[in-house]
């Protein structure tokens, strides 16, 4: 049977103090709302999103998917409500989502679809869970059979219901007929005055359609109100990333302080030391070696090579099969061919490096002239001498030697050596010991 989605997306997130719609908040370097897309697609043919007012950034991060404006505010049944239109005539059932659940995977959601659609005749499936601390969540109260017979928010709970462990996640799925019927029955009588989404689980039940709970983990469940909900999405989230990482043949030495992008690619037999961030866009080939306090980011680092410690890598870089990039390197938009070296205390941007040469200690590309970005070339097995500056454009040819200290505005040839420094004056007798015995003289 085909299946649909209602996503909700129109949530401010008050309590992040944030001018970024909540479901635009970042996880693992990706926004929440993109986590649970990519969980969904494989699974729904559809996907209508449900936006506030003005959340532009939001409606581009979810296209092509459709989208529907929440004007007004007033509940998870209202903001629901709003997508119905696009999905009232769909032959299949209609999940509804939350934003804030990054978490959430893609089998969990097939459970669902599948227990709703299911040989037992089901009318109403829903996600439940029992967490540690129940908190505020909503209660799922069930019958003597076990089936749910309604759903009580916390605000309107007895200290009974309050008592029970099973919590409404939110996420439900019905037939897009009933669904759409039961959303525009819900009504606002409660302590806040809003339209609830679990209302429709009253009325199934008043249709006589049975309701059921499917239970879930709490870490995939979990949702993010505030900025330290947030950081404990992340925190989950990382811990599945490293999990994956490790099992895919990958050595962290200090998990805990590995933070991984959603989208880092690991090879096997990578070895991680402590305190490395990935930011969104980077692969790791076989055999890589990652030292302690490393920053990667857009780049691509080829088997064998050996990268920090205290390396940053930004995007658009490429290091080369057995290249080493050193302590205190910064690397942007460069291309290192195999072999090639740069160990120590050096920028270089916007620049390609042929296979095996060095670059000494303190090299930097000098790539911007205050309005434009140049690039500069060093070829195949050249050797760039200590605290050299290379003013791109530039091109240092194959086997070409820049001796150390210069500052370089003209190509090198093949096989040339290029000094451009001025030359060194030295005065006898001018040194310290000359100037104390000068002192004594006054």
């Amino acid at each position: 049977m085909p299946a649909a989605a209602i996503i909700l997306a129109a949530g401010l997130g008050t309590r992040m103090r944030s001018a970024l719609p909540k479901a635009m908040h970042p996880v693992a370097g990706r926004p929440m709302i993109n986590h649970l897309l990519a969980a969904c697609e494989p699974v729904f043919e559809r996907i209508v999103v449900v936006v506030g007012p003005g959340m532009l950034t939001l409606e581009r991060a979810v296209a092509p998917h459709a989208t529907v404006v929440q004007a007004e505010r007033l509940g998870t049944g209202h903001a629901a409500r709003q997508a119905a239109p696009l999905l009232r005539d769909f032959p299949g059932d209609v999940a509804v989502l939350y934003a804030d659940n990054p978490l959430i995977e893609t089998p969990t959601i097939e459970r669902l679809v599948r227990r709703r659609a299911g040989p037992e005749g089901v009318g109403l499936a829903l996600l439940a869970m029992r967490p540690q601390d129940p908190g505020r969540y909503g209660r799922v109260l069930q019958d003597a059979a076990g089936d749910v017979a309604r759903i009580v928010e916390w605000a309107d709970a007895s200290e009974a219901e309050r008592a029970v462990g099973l919590c409404n996640a939110g996420v439900v799925c019905a037939p897009a007929g009933d669904l759409c019927r039961w959303l525009d029955a819900i009504g606002n009588d409660n302590a806040k005055g809003e339209y609830y989404l679990t209302d429709i689980v009253g009325l199934a039940v008043a249709d006589g359609r049975r309701v059921v709970a499917e239970e879930a983990a709490e870490a995939e469940l979990a949702g993010a109100n505030s900025r330290a909900e947030l950081a404990g999405l992340e925190a989950g989230m990382q811990a599945r990333l490293r999990a994956a990482a490790m099992a895919g043949g990958a050595t962290l030495t200090a998990p805990e302080t590995v933070f991984l992008a959603w989208d880092t690619r690991l090879g096997q037999d990578v070895s991680i030391g402590p305190n490395v961030v990935f930011g969104p866009g980077v692969t790791v080939e076989d055999g890589v070696e990652i030292r302690a306090f490393s920053h990667l980011e857009g780049c691509v680092v080829r088997s064998g090579a050996i990268i920090g410690p205290f390396a940053r890598l930004r995007p658009g870089t490429e290091v080369g099969s057995a290249a080493h990039v050193g302590n205190f390197v910064e690397l942007k938009a460069a291309s290192l061919a195999e072999g090639a070296k740069v160990n120590h205390l050096s920028y270089l941007g916007d620049v390609t490096v042929g296979a095996h040469s060095n670059i000494g200690a303190g090299t930097i590309t000098c790539n911007y002239d205050g309005m434009n970005k140049h690039r500069t070339t060093i070829g195949t097995g050249a050797f760039i001498g200590s605290d050299t500056a290379l003013v791109a454009p530039v091109r240092v040819g194959d086997r070409a030697l820049v001796a150390a200290g210069s500052v370089i505005t003209e190509d090198v040839p093949d096989d040339a050596l290029a000094i451009a420094r001025g030359r060194q004056a030295t005065k006898a007798g001018r040194g310290f010991r000359g100037k104390q015995a000068g002192g004594r003289k006054a």
